[in-house]
């Protein structure tokens, strides 16, 4: 489905913030918080986030690379997610952080003890909620910019 965006309109601006500006807005300060006030590193915080960006089929998210103090993933890095469970290009954090993004949004019920065990060898509780708030940001604002036609369009701020 596209939405119709009236002439001059930028598509995100439009949809997020003036068709439904209560709750736009709110979601907008959610994915910008995401990004701004992470304590995730890098190849585990684009692990996950490029898990869900496949999953999603957001274009956008895709290509897009998140970039800390001049810093991204090496070219081949979507490669790698998406091999998450044989590549040698992770290590136990950023291939959990695929895992868990690929069963957060495919199998959340089968999240079971072996996984958790493996998780909290890897990661404090605090890491875990901020991850689980992250995949699930990017689940909904990734799937809703596809559904609706805007991760051809999408621009976010840099920040």
């Amino acid at each position: 489905m596209n939405i119709d965006i009236p002439e001059g309109k930028d598509p995100i601006g439009y949809v997020w913030g003036e068709l439904v500006p209560g709750i736009g807005m709110a979601a907008a300060n959610l994915s910008l918080a995401v990004y701004q006030h992470t304590t995730l590193g890098l190849r585990e915080f684009e692990a996950a986030r490029l898990r869900i960006a496949q999953i999603n089929g957001c274009m956008f998210c895709l290509d897009w690379r998140t970039e800390r103090d001049g810093v991204k993933v090496e070219d081949g890095f979507v490669d790698a997610v998406t091999q998450w469970r044989t590549t040698d290009a992770f290590d136990d954090r950023a291939r959990l952080a695929a895992e868990y993004a690929e069963r957060y949004a495919l199998d959340h019920h089968g999240l079971d003890d072996e996984f958790w065990s493996r998780m909290t060898r890897h990661y404090s509780q605090v890491e875990i909620v901020e991850l689980t708030m992250s995949i699930g940001a990017w689940l909904v604002f990734g799937r809703l910019n596809r559904v609706f036609g805007l991760d051809a369009l999408c621009v976010l701020p840099k920040f």
